[in-house]
């Protein structure tokens, strides 16, 4: 079974993706890469495509509520590693679930779950 964020992507393109700019290739290698992001503040930056009205994240890869992906996955900050899908760990998840929302999308469910912690 296909994880369920690979059939939404909502959240990477209903918020606005911003870090400390230790997390890019400026400060670390394995980091973000710099290019990918824009200024925000003295200490942040944002991804580029998600601090405006309409965001979308310049690393999202595909359709909205179809298929999709992160083209630096491996490299994401700690917003994206921290914003977890509605029910994957048992709980709720208010982000994810008006993300979804403003994309037309139902709201996950525990039984969006069982197939996927399986195949681990």
């Amino acid at each position: 079974m296909q994880h369920p964020c690979q059939r939404c992507g909502a959240c990477c393109a209903r918020f606005r993706v911003a870090f400390h700019w230790s997390e890019t290739t400026d400060f670390d290698p394995s980091g973000m890469p710099v290019e990918l992001t824009e200024p925000l503040d003295a200490h942040r930056v944002s991804m580029r495509g998600t601090n405006c009205r309409t965001p979308r994240c310049i690393g999202l890869l595909g359709t909205i509520g179809a298929e999709v992906s992160c083209g630096h996955y491996l490299q994401r900050p700690s917003p994206c590693r921290d914003l977890a899908a509605a029910w994957e760990h048992g709980e709720p998840s208010p982000q994810c679930e008006r993300a979804r929302a403003a994309y037309g999308l139902a709201p996950l469910t525990p039984a969006d779950w069982p197939a996927v912690h399986m195949e681990r």
